[in-house]
């Protein structure tokens, strides 16, 4: 299911475009995302100054406790709505506390706290044509477009359930 929170033809499309791509393809674009953009994403997203840090950092602090493949299959259960502990607890966030919680991943692959993309990774023709696209378009159009793609993902908290 294609999920976008914005009636805007070209975010709806570059979200459905992402979410098309299989699961590792996803992860790397989302990488090469922050390796081009990364350090304007988070200061300036929208609604950034309403987001406790905490919750974002809370999470991460206990995924970067993990061995590395846990770490990816934990990135792969995200986008695959798996249901877990840890999917559960990124289901309960907020849609700008899920874009600070993809940041700080990201900050966590580039120390390699986090499993790093390995090093001669290359995003597939398909993924760099979107890719290209998504530079683009401007700053907020962007934010939108991540903000829509890491939305969905997760898994929701039972009712009851202690996570």
């Amino acid at each position: 299911m294609t999920f976008t929170q914005t009636s805007d033809p070209n975010i709806r499309e570059c979200v459905t475009a992402l979410q098309g791509l299989n699961v590792d393809e996803q992860l790397g674009l989302f990488w090469f995302a922050y390796k081009e953009m990364g350090d304007s994403i988070t200061p300036a997203a929208p609604g950034a100054s309403t987001v406790s840090p905490e919750i974002a950092d809370g999470l991460f602090n206990q995924i970067k406790e993990l061995p590395h493949e846990k770490q990816l299959q934990f990135q792969r259960d995200l986008i695959n709505k798996a249901s877990t502990q840890y999917t559960r607890m990124y289901g309960s966030m907020s849609d700008t506390t899920k874009l600070l919680f993809w940041y700080r991943l990201s900050q966590g692959m580039e120390s390699t706290t986090i499993i790093p993309v390995p090093p001669d990774y290359k995003l597939s023709s398909e993924a760099q044509q979107l890719l290209n696209k998504i530079k683009q378009v401007d700053f907020e159009q962007q934010m939108t477009i991540f903000r829509d793609y890491v939305s969905p993902m997760g898994a929701e908290a039972k009712a009851g359930a202690e996570i």
